[in-house]
């Protein structure tokens, strides 16, 4: 249990032991931030030091947890359950955050703030860890949480970007929402079982209206962390935070913890077909939601932002339909290419000092490993072989085939509908993938129109004043994406390893004819996309779009419906109780209080009053009790 703790507990006390450092000065006092930079890189490496360790000697699951406290009769317990599957999402984790903490080195080398910077990524990553390996619901719960507050703290990071408070404070929000239910169904599912343990949560029978009701809660707060459908709305605006914040959000945290939860509650979850259903319906909306807003952004992090909504969509969508195997696969494959898209995003942006594809071009010849990061990375997103995203894609396409025939946990219909949106996704996919490597990479300069770009800034603006030349990043930044691309272009093959298939109960490859209409709808994707590409003089293939394309650049105003469904009557409804507040509640108070305050200066004047006033009043007084009680008798 010592040496399972540690994966998330290292992470954390560096992290804590990080926000205590002070800044750096002004006169070159690097020492803050060489010791932020130690203890983050730390405390990832040995975190992924312990994972590899159980992984491989462990032989077993560590099971154990020890009880707490007692509520009533509700048995509180601390402890770990670390499998193999949960040492493999770890192990990512672990891969992407250490690689974030190098690459943060230099690519925010001149921030003041990078001391608390670190820190908090390290928090970060401990939360997420805790989330996988947590015994019990109550770790599980404060882990859930950290993560919320961590990720506000470093969307919100650059103070400089007025954009950047306004998306902290949004993502907070909106995985709030989320977690009220992710809150009252935890509740929920402790109260009835009488413990917080996992196992014990798993192995209770409970009755089908508490089940229903605990697992639809949980989708709540799987909806606000994981960005599904109709809380998603905070993540593309999340780009706002630093590039390498950007990566560990969507490759391995936030997002991929509301997935691991359902998994993790899966033997709950596949005794509830109603719940499949929900979660089926979801997950189709969210993965052509995502991917036909991707087709039409300009900014290149909000392209992978929103094909992240979509790729998590493959995710419960597998889930909806039975195969909680293939979700992970598509999880831990996801982690490698998308950390290695958004890490080479951030090298493009360091460079030209823009995140608009309108303003990029030609970058292939200028920035090579940059460019060829992309292309493995872009084709992982797509889906093609022999690239890991083809054969976890591969696996989520044959389980909702196989849905669509019965004998799984949810509807019928549930496999019918995630096959067929994961079917025109493909397509869609490969379309933007396609549209952003040509935009990006290829052609001229539409900063300056001229064969051969010539920017105003790059790596070396501080030393150079004449127009530097785009080129591949610092080491520090390098060496993690093209580490990086390895796992995106071969961890799909680790389908066929037959311990990493045993652990993850995954179903054996299926090389038929079932892989063919998504191959054919990739090279129609991909074809689409250049042959616009080349109609339009090696212009943007999202001008086709149309009028279609700012609705689908602003995600289907679905922000624009929130705001009139549900800001604008909340914040009406708040108006209408300040104002009953203010005029009944305070007025009431005040009214008392000024009315008290009024008398008392009334009978102050009257005690201020002439003797002989007094004297007249005192004997009137008395005159007139005497009348009224010689009356009464």
């Amino acid at each position: 249990m010592t040496a399972a703790a540690l994966i998330p507990g290292v992470p954390l006390l560096l992290g804590l032991v990080g926000l205590t450092l002070r800044a750096g000065d002004d006169q070159g006092d690097h020492t803050p931030r060489r010791v932020a930079a130690g203890l983050g890189i730390a405390g990832a490496a040995i975190s992924l030091a312990v994972t590899l360790g159980l992984l491989i000697f462990a032989g077993k699951p560590v099971e154990e947890s020890a009880r707490w406290v007692s509520f009533g009769g509700i048995d509180i317990t601390l402890g770990v359950s670390v499998g193999d599957a949960a040492c493999y999402i770890a192990l990512a984790v672990c891969v992407v955050a250490l690689f974030v903490q190098i690459y943060s080195t230099a690519y925010l080398h001149d921030d003041p703030r990078y001391a608390p910077y670190a820190a908090q990524v390290s928090l970060f990553t401990g939360a997420m860890l805790l989330v996988v390996t947590s015994g019990d619901l109550i770790g599980l719960l404060v882990g859930w949480e950290v993560m919320g507050l961590c990720s506000y703290l470093l969307i919100g990071h650059d103070r400089r970007l007025p954009e950047a408070p306004a998306a902290a404070v949004k993502a907070f929000l909106v995985t709030r929402v989320g977690d009220v239910g992710f809150l009252l169904g935890i509740a929920l599912l402790i109260v009835e079982a009488g413990t917080s343990r996992i196992a014990d949560v798993l192995a209770h029978d409970y009755s089908t209206g508490t089940r229903t009701a605990a697992l639809l809660l949980l989708l709540a707060g799987v909806a606000g962390k994981s960005a599904q459908f109709p809380l998603h709305t905070w993540l593309p605006d999340a780009m706002a935070g630093p590039t390498p914040i950007s990566a560990l959000i969507h490759a391995a945290t936030m997002v991929a913890a509301g997935v691991y939860v359902v998994f993790r509650m899966y033997p709950l979850y596949e005794k509830s077909p109603a719940v499949l259903a929900v979660l089926g319906v979801v997950a189709s909306i969210t993965i052509l939601l995502g991917a036909l807003s991707a087709t039409a952004q300009d900014d290149l992090k909000r392209v992978l932002a929103w094909s992240t909504v979509s790729q998590i969509g493959y995710m419960t969508g597998a889930l909806a339909v039975g195969s909680p195997a293939a979700a992970l696969f598509h999880l831990l494959t996801h982690a490698a290419f998308k950390a290695l898209l958004f890490l080479a995003a951030g090298a493009v942006i360091h460079a030209v000092g823009t995140n608009y594809l309108s303003r990029m071009g030609g970058l292939r010849e200028h920035m090579p490993v940059t460019f060829w990061s992309f292309v493995v990375g872009l084709g992982a997103l797509a889906g093609l072989p022999p690239l890991a995203g083809f054969w976890s894609k591969e696996n989520i396409l044959t389980a909702a085939a196989h849905a669509t025939d019965g004998g799984g946990p949810a509807p019928v219909w549930v496999g019918w509908l995630v096959w067929l949106a994961a079917l025109v996704a493909v397509a869609i996919t490969a379309w933007y993938s396609t549209r952003l490597l040509l935009c990006a990479f290829f052609g001229v300069s539409r900063e300056h129109g001229v064969d051969g770009p010539d920017w105003e800034i790059g790596f070396d603006d501080a030393r150079y004043t004449r127009p530097l030349i785009p080129h591949d990043p610092p080491a520090a930044m390098r060496w993690p994406i093209v580490l990086l691309a390895v796992p995106a272009a071969l961890l799909g093959l680790a389908a066929y390893a037959p311990g990493f298939r045993t652990a993850l109960e995954l179903e054996e490859p299926h090389l038929s004819v079932a892989i063919v209409l998504p191959l054919v709808l990739l090279a129609l994707g991909a074809a689409g996309a250049w042959w616009l590409w080349r109609e339009m003089a090696e212009g943007d293939p999202a001008a086709a779009l149309g009028r279609a394309r700012p609705f689908l650049a602003a995600g289907f105003r679905l922000d624009a419906v929130q705001d009139r469904l549900v800001v604008r009557p909340v914040r009406g409804l708040a108006g209408l109780v300040r104002t009953g507040d203010e005029r009944v509640v305070d007025a009431t108070v005040e009214g008392a209080g000024t009315t008290t305050s009024r008398l008392g200066e009334l009978l102050a004047a009257a005690h201020r009053i002439p003797l002989p006033w007094a004297a007249t009043l005192v004997l009137g007084g008395a005159l007139v009790l005497t009348l009224w009680f010689g009356a009464a008798s």
